[in-house]
């Protein structure tokens, strides 16, 4: 189904979005109405009652055609409606995730701050508690949804002395920028949701790749956040968003891998039709060896992806696979779109195949939700721990 609906209403329509940078608000309703926003969820919540292989198989065969829309339900589920499954009080569930499940309103999730990237213990957002208020101050970069979203996880450090032990989590509401544009849409907005003075989206990110999938700048001015929108108590932020970095990463892999295998059948039909030299150029040893690395690459990323995604359906620790499965991915999906761009030869290079534009989206894979770099710390850790080093 998933399949079908990106071929039929995401293939055509993604070069527009991705050069106009406008998000696909039409068929992001579309995709809430399929019950794509919400897979994993329960159905009394508005949620598909599906399991975390479903959502995989859904990100991956949405980035097979475009990664914007693949981030788009990715980072909503992920990123914006877990942590309030996973850590929220059931006043907070049954107030927030049936809007967030049935995809009538988008989420997202405030971590990533100026200073504070890979170093996410580094946050500088102030969280000061005020009698039943929390009084928030500071910023977040690079939000997946800032503009469009109104219901957003945040961290912020509540004691400064204690370190990672000293940041909370809150859930705060604010309306989505394109309220003009969604009065009609029937999603994207519920009037249920308070926005808070102070809290405001900042400059939309004028990006590489992604370009349909609104990213900005979260600004916290003096925001009042009433001490029962904290999730879980104080001081367990850290401990808690890396366990909700944890489960992104595989979605970051499985948008990796559909990436890299939409590039490889993009490379593949090229190919086949491409004559030089008299004959197909698919015929040629040196094109023969690159599109047989490229698919043996993408059965061992495929493993990899959802080796980690049964492992969390099933309740086991996946810690490690997921930053293995992250990690590979992503960097095959660079490799994947730059072979694929050279296998096309100069019409790569031009926006008339959708291969320069899978190019671009793969790079920030290496990226968003911890960096190859950060990637390879965690899998070292898993490896030496419980070692006299």
């Amino acid at each position: 189904m998933v399949r079908a609906f990106a071929r039929d209403e995401v293939a055509p329509v993604a070069r527009h979005f991705d050069e106009s940078q406008e998000f696909p608000w039409e068929n992001v309703k579309k995709m809430a109405d399929l019950g794509l926003l919400g897979i994993p969820w329960p159905e009394e919540i508005g949620g598909s009652g599906l399991d975390t292989i479903s959502f995989m198989i859904a990100i991956e065969e949405l980035a097979a055609v475009c990664a914007s829309h693949s981030i788009t339900i990715s980072a909503h589920t992920t990123l914006g409606t877990s942590p309030i499954v996973n850590f929220g009080s059931a006043e907070q569930k049954a107030r927030f995730l049936p809007s967030l499940a049935s995809g009538k309103v988008l989420g997202g999730f405030g971590l990533t701050e100026p200073g504070a990237g890979s170093d996410a213990g580094g946050t500088k957002t102030t969280a000061v508690k005020k009698g039943d208020r929390y009084l928030l101050n500071g910023s977040k970069r690079f939000i997946t949804h800032a503009g469009v979203g109104e219901v957003f996880v945040v961290t912020a450090v509540t004691d400064p002395s204690k370190g990672t032990k000293g940041i909370s989590s809150f859930i705060l509401t604010k309306e989505s920028c394109d309220l003009e544009r969604i009065r009609d849409l029937g999603m994207g907005h519920d009037p249920a949701f308070t926005p808070m003075p102070g809290f405001r989206a900042g400059k939309k990110e004028d990006k590489l790749g992604w370009r349909a999938s609104d990213t900005r700048e979260l600004i916290f001015e003096d925001v009042e956040v009433p001490v029962e929108n904290r999730l879980g108590e104080e001081g367990r932020g850290f401990i808690n968003f890396m366990k909700t970095l944890d489960a992104g990463r595989i979605g970051i892999a499985a948008l990796s891998l559909g990436l890299a295998r939409g590039a490889f059948e993009q490379a593949l039909a090229y190919t086949a039709e491409r004559k030089q030299f008299g004959r197909p150029i698919a015929e040629f040893q040196g094109v023969h060896f690159q599109l047989s690395d490229l698919a043996t690459q993408l059965q061992a990323a495929h493993h990899l992806t959802y080796h980690a995604a049964w492992l969390a359906q099933h309740g086991h620790p996946f810690g490690k696979e997921a930053s293995m499965a992250k990690l590979f991915a992503s960097e095959l999906a660079t490799k994947a779109t730059i072979t694929a761009v050279q296998l096309h030869g100069g019409y790569g290079y031009t926006k008339d195949y959708p291969v320069e534009r899978m190019m671009r989206d793969a790079k920030i894979g290496e990226i968003g939700e911890g960096t190859s770099e950060i990637q390879r710390m965690v899998i070292a850790r898993h490896l030496l721990k419980g070692l006299s080093i």
